[in-house]
């Protein structure tokens, strides 16, 4: 069930890990009401860091991107899939190996500076990292399938399936490991969410005790909170739809939702389930004809809606 906290999030949690794409901004324009809601969180003593797990940009020019929006922000605070893939490959390597990148020149850079010799074609490659990228080719992924049959250790930035647009869901870099999945056979070691090393990352950066992760994919997000220990807040800003929350599994629900941001700044209600109703405060969920009806304000409606269909 959902969780309840009776001072608003940003008091009650002193670090919120947020999650970029769909949360923050999609492509280049900031979500609605994302900006305003992160200012007033850190005015209130909520300290931030921004964890994702898209790999085709550095983190300084993330942060450069978040400040032209107006969330201020610095190289040192964000996290990526990239310098994960990176860390797992330097544990692994010797000084100086060649490694293929199948990605952007973001990815190719971060890949130098760990120590490694970037590449794009398989001949002599000790390893293949994947992040998305969306000029990826057909020869791209043939030089990645001719790398990982060749025995290259294979290291996937993420296997998200979506990746947020203005125009809707794009393929993610997911998609394009599943297309070498199914050429060779073979899988990736993946280190971005659901894996939990971003967020503990992520804590240690900004010294939390008690944070909260915050973000728009119940596969990633919400489970990599869930393995790491950490109480999550989902918003409908991204990826995941009201269908889709409504029915997510056990243990891919998050602690708290709201429409956007803007649930950072309020206590949560905890909804409360009798028989085939469920309420939150003045509003109220119910089943009509297999489907779940609500009435009252948007964002209790909502966590009434997901007390009433998780019991079930």
């Amino acid at each position: 069930m959902l969780g309840e906290s009776t001072a608003p999030l940003c008091e009650a949690y002193d670090a919120a890990l947020l999650d970029l794409d769909g949360v923050l901004y999609v492509g280049a324009d900031p979500v609605p009401h994302a900006v305003d809601a992160i200012t007033q969180a850190r005015r209130r003593g909520m300290r931030t860091a921004f964890v994702t797990n898209n790999a085709s940009r550095r983190p300084d020019v993330v942060a450069a991107h978040l400040s032209e929006l107006g969330i201020a922000a610095e190289p040192e605070d964000v996290v990526t899939s990239a310098q994960a893939a990176v860390g797992y490959l330097a544990a692994r390597l010797a000084p100086g190996s060649r490694v293929l990148v199948l990605g952007t020149d973001g990815l190719a850079a971060e890949v130098s500076d760990g120590g490694f010799l970037a590449v794009r074609k398989a001949e002599g490659a000790a390893a293949l990292v994947q992040g998305l990228s969306p000029t990826t080719a057909w020869t791209d992924l043939a030089e990645a399938s001719v790398a990982i049959r060749a025995g290259a250790l294979w290291v996937a930035g993420n296997t998200d399936s979506t990746y947020p647009s203005s125009r809707g869901p794009l393929p993610g870099n997911g998609a394009l490991v599943q297309a070498l999945v199914t050429a060779t056979g073979q899988h990736p070691v993946v280190v971005g969410k659901p894996e939990p090393e971003l967020h503990r990352a992520s804590v240690e950066r900004v010294g939390a005790t008690r944070p909260l992760v915050v973000g728009d994919r119940l596969d990633t997000d919400v489970l990599g909170a869930v393995r790491a220990g950490c109480d999550s807040l989902l918003v409908l800003t991204g990826v995941t739809d009201r269908e889709q929350l409504l029915a997510a599994p056990e243990g891919m629900r998050p602690t708290y939702v709201s429409s956007d941001l803007r649930g950072l700044l309020v206590p949560h209600e905890a909804p409360v389930v009798e028989g085939d109703v469920a309420t939150c405060g003045d509003a109220k969920a119910w089943y009509d004809g297999g489907q779940v009806r609500t009435s009252g304000a948007e964002d209790d409606a909502l966590r009434a809606a997901c007390a009433l269909a998780w019991s079930r």
